[in-house]
């Protein structure tokens, strides 16, 4: 199934099913939105295929992504890892960092949830000396995972799959990193493609709890990079598992994959500035490659390798705040 939510004047938009093509929409007549949908899924999930079926048949509207909000506008929780190695070892050369003694564990955050910004919503922030980038994610939301729930059990709770562009101030982020307490500052709020898609609907591009997909990046019209989503070290149900080791996990958390690499980053490129940066660190001894600038554009999209939409794209542009 796939699912958009529309703008009602609510900070929770109107639930709305989405056709296998993106063509079509149509409200749900079973969950006002899609946090209620998460909390009964369930009961919900039947009742939503059945209207799923429906709208493939073409009893629908035009579906308009420009009208449309994060699939989940506000979550409860928004949990970000960071399990694509090569991003870290080049964000360690970036910010001149010692390597993570984690122990072996999986690398997470605690971010903003309070809002998710519209694939074509304006960010606002305060200033480019900051080090403003981007970063395309994969992610999934969840129904209600107990504590102690471990990876085999934890696929069963991924229900939606989204595709994330995770805010950074890296300038702010250098500085917030070493003292030990993690971000604030650095991390305003994310941005989510206008569709979220359960499993199913990537098929077998959706293995072993991971995004087998690339995920194309264009900054200002130029492509920055396209990287696939398959290589985490520790796939979506580790990450699961991690953050339910000593607390229970509501309906409608949001993890993050991290900013999505590949060790042949030289050749299928980067999802984040500050990656490039340390790439060229470590080619040319300097980075030469700024960060964004008031009025830059960047576009993220994953489809499907026949070119199938699945998430729509995230198209925004950053202004002054």
């Amino acid at each position: 199934m796939r699912f958009a939510t529309i703008e009602d004047g609510t900070r929770d938009g109107r639930l709305h099913l989405v056709s296998r093509d993106n063509s079509l929409c149509a409200p749900s007549r079973n969950a006002v939105n899609l946090q209620g949908a998460l909390e009964e899924w369930d009961a919900m999930e039947p009742k939503l295929r059945i209207e799923y079926d429906l709208l493939n048949a073409g009893d629908g509207i035009p579906f308009d992504p420009s009208r449309a909000l994060a699939p989940l506008p506000r979550a409860w929780q928004w949990l970000d890892g960071s399990a694509y190695d090569s991003h870290v070892e080049l964000m360690q050369t970036a910010f001149n960092l010692a390597p993570i003694d984690n122990g072996g564990r999986p690398l997470m955050y605690q971010g903003l949830s309070d809002r998710f910004y519209s694939s074509v919503a304006n960010v606002r922030l305060p200033s480019e000396d900051d080090g403003i980038d981007f970063e395309g994610e994969f992610g999934i939301i969840l129904d209600a995972v107990q504590m102690g729930t471990n990876a085999v059990q934890a696929r069963e709770h991924i229900r939606i799959i989204v595709q994330i562009n995770d805010w950074s101030l890296r300038g702010l982020g250098a500085v917030e990193m070493k003292t030990g307490f993690g971000w604030i500052s650095a991390k305003p709020a994310c941005s989510m493609a206008p569709v979220a898609v359960t499993p199913d609907e990537l098929g077998p591009y959706w293995r072993d709890a991971r995004v087998d997909l690339a995920l194309a990046l264009d900054w200002n019209g130029a492509r920055f990079g396209a990287a696939n989503g398959y290589s985490m070290s520790a796939g979506f149900d580790e990450l699961i598992a991690h953050a339910a080791y000593s607390r229970d996990l509501v309906a409608g958390t949001v993890l993050g994959s991290g900013t999505v690499s590949n060790v042949n980053f030289r050749e299928i490129g980067s999802s984040c500035i500050a990656e490039r940066r340390a790439i060229e660190i470590l080619d040319f001894g300097t980075p030469k490659t700024e960060f964004m600038k008031f009025g830059d554009r960047i576009r993220m999209e994953a489809t499907l390798p026949d070119g199938t939409p699945l998430f729509g794209a995230i198209d925004q542009q950053v202004v002054r705040g």
